[in-house]
């Protein structure tokens, strides 16, 4: 349904780039090739299309770009895995990815403390003054990083949560067992970005592979607000959908 692009491409003029006719084609070979799979050499690819390398190799950058190849040094292209494509909406993060039948986990990278500032104050109803938990995690599907997540959360409501929380779990579980809230409602805003140098080390990534990046302020059955999240996805790994009523 949401797979064919307009024209597949084709600009009213008729004149469609040799780079691109090529990576139409190299998407019906990895069809054809499955998941996993090897893709042929270059020179034989460039032979079969009748193409210089340089413009195969313009199609499969952009297909790698995609998350249709993985690139491995030493190794080759493959076919990659498809995407995960997680629902919009008060989830956590493992339940979304048991439903699809992946296997959630997280790496801690850090946890302290530090004063909210202006821009956390105003989101979490503190004084600038005031701490706030900070909690980063690499986010990980089957053992591979998908995204790099920052949690931040008053230190006066969660006083306990550095020592009660090994921050391996979901955090959204923890704060209905631990705390008894639930998520009601959230405000979420979603772009594109590039990942820093230090988030692409994270997340095994090139720092020019597109990034969604989704901030979100979480609050209460009673509105109180709970956390301020950040989190970089690989634009290459996953995508988000919702269903939309009228």
């Amino acid at each position: 349904m949401f797979v064919e692009a307009v024209r597949e491409g084709v600009p009213e003029h008729g004149r469609v780039p040799k780079y691109f006719v090529v990576k139409n084609r190299l998407v019906d070979l990895l069809a054809e090739l499955g998941e996993g799979a090897l893709l042929p050499p270059e020179r034989q690819l460039a032979a079969t299309y009748g193409v210089a390398r340089s413009t195969l190799r313009q199609a499969i950058s952009e297909l790698t770009m995609e998350g249709r190849l993985r690139a491995y040094r030493g190794r080759g292209t493959f076919v990659a895995a498809p995407k995960l494509f997680q629902p919009l909406g008060l989830h956590s993060y493992t339940e979304a990815l048991h439903t699809m039948g992946h296997q959630p986990s997280r790496r801690v990278v850090m946890i302290d403390r530090q004063p909210a500032g202006d821009s956390l104050a105003a989101d979490l109803g503190v004084a600038a003054t005031d701490e706030v938990v900070h909690l980063e995690r690499v986010l990980l599907a089957d053992g591979e990083p998908l995204g790099l997540e920052s949690t931040y959360l008053p230190v006066r409501r969660f006083a306990d949560l550095m020592t009660d929380f090994d921050g391996t779990g979901s955090l959204y579980q923890h704060m209905i067992d631990r705390y008894g809230i639930r998520y009601a409602e959230a405000t979420e805003r979603i772009e594109t970005v590039l990942a820093n140098p230090r988030e692409a080390m994270l997340l095994g990534t090139n720092p020019a592979q597109p990034m969604l990046l989704m901030q979100r302020v979480s609050a209460d059955q009673d509105r109180v607000p709970i956390e301020r999240v950040r989190s970089l996805y690989r634009g290459d790994r996953i995508g988000f959908a919702t269903r939309l009523l009228g």
